[in-house]
């Protein structure tokens, strides 16, 4: 569901730009598009999950680490195998590493790091755990306790923080323009 916050969010901004992009979240609301989230899960059993219903699909796959790269390829090259049918690996480990650091200070006065393969998720809420005063050290919390705080992170990444991006941020994020391509890719099936 963070993905799909995410998309929505950065398409209304590159359309805000550019009219030639899609508009995710009003194709939604006019039924022209539906998000299907699988929580990141085995993407196997979605290759061809859809493919009785005939319809374009556009599948969006973490890049993660290998070994799960691999099966994310592996399904990637499934679905580009069928007609009116397009998968992409992102080329950085998640979503969030597209957001500037920029960004996520404008939206919390959270100063944070990192690189194309980095947990930004956790790295933010290491940052805004630190900015507690008098708590226990994060490392001395539990594991379950830093996985919920970075699952709450990250949802504010992907609603809150994105909505702080602007075309010149994004660019210096992702200077190939991989997002708008998969916006160019999904305006393309929905033509077909």
């Amino acid at each position: 569901m963070n993905d799909i916050e995410f998309l929505r969010r950065i398409s209304l901004m590159l359309h805000a730009t550019d009219c030639q992009l899609p508009n995710l979240a009003e194709m939604e609301r006019r039924g022209e598009l539906i998000f299907v989230p699988f929580g990141g899960g085995h993407v196997r059993a979605w290759v061809n999950r859809f493919a009785p219903l005939g319809r374009p699909e556009f599948h969006l796959y973490d890049h993660e680490l290998s070994p799960e790269t691999d099966l994310r390829r592996q399904a990637a090259d499934s679905v580009n195998n069928r007609e009116g049918c397009r998968a992409v690996i992102t080329r950085k480990r998640c979503l969030e590493n597209y957001l500037h650091p920029r960004a996520i200070f404008a939206a919390g006065q959270i100063t944070v790091q990192f690189d194309d393969f980095d947990r930004v998720a956790e790295l933010t809420a290491r940052e805004l755990y630190r900015q507690r005063p008098g708590e226990t050290a994060w490392l001395l919390q539990a594991k379950r306790s830093q996985s919920r705080m970075a699952n709450r992170a990250k949802r504010w990444l992907n609603t809150v923080a994105v909505e702080h991006m602007t075309p010149s941020l994004l660019a210096e994020r992702d200077p190939e323009g991989e997002i708008t391509s998969w916006m160019l890719a999904i305006n393309d099936l929905l033509a077909s």
